[in-house]
């Protein structure tokens, strides 16, 4: 009895040790409301957001910065608009996290198209349909 309380406990503790967090993605704090024109999502980078425009897919990337003005910035991601002004809605465009750090699928979750998004320094964003 004592030798398998014993090795239940061991296997217990050694189950604890050697437990963790296998994901991936970074944890999304997202509105439920539909109604919404911009979403920020966060990016495995601490310090970089992804700005969307819900209605439209266009997106800016968003860097915040304890170190000063210098290190704050916001910009362009892509300023295509992947609709035509007449078929914007609010909540139309999402953006999924994958398990590389630089990028996300952008979904048009009216008619089902997708886009690989990069994010990064300028020469290496990019938005590229996926067929």
């Amino acid at each position: 009895m004592k030798a398998t309380i014993t090795t239940f406990i061991f296997f217990l503790f050694t189950t604890i040790l050697f437990a963790q967090n296998t994901s991936v993605t970074p944890e999304q704090n997202i509105s439920t409301d539909s109604s919404v024109v911009y979403r920020l999502f966060s990016t495995q980078n601490i310090y970089t957001f992804i700005k969307l425009d819900t209605r439209n897919g266009q997106m800016w990337q968003v860097q915040w910065s304890t170190k000063g003005n210098e290190y704050r910035f916001e910009s362009t991601l892509s300023n295509v608009s992947r609709v035509n002004k007449d078929e914007e809605k609010n909540g139309r465009f999402f953006l999924y996290p994958t398990t590389n750090i630089y990028n996300f699928i952008l979904l048009d979750q009216i008619d089902g198209r997708t886009w690989q998004v990069q994010w990064g320094k300028e020469e290496q964003r990019a938005v590229i349909p996926i067929y």
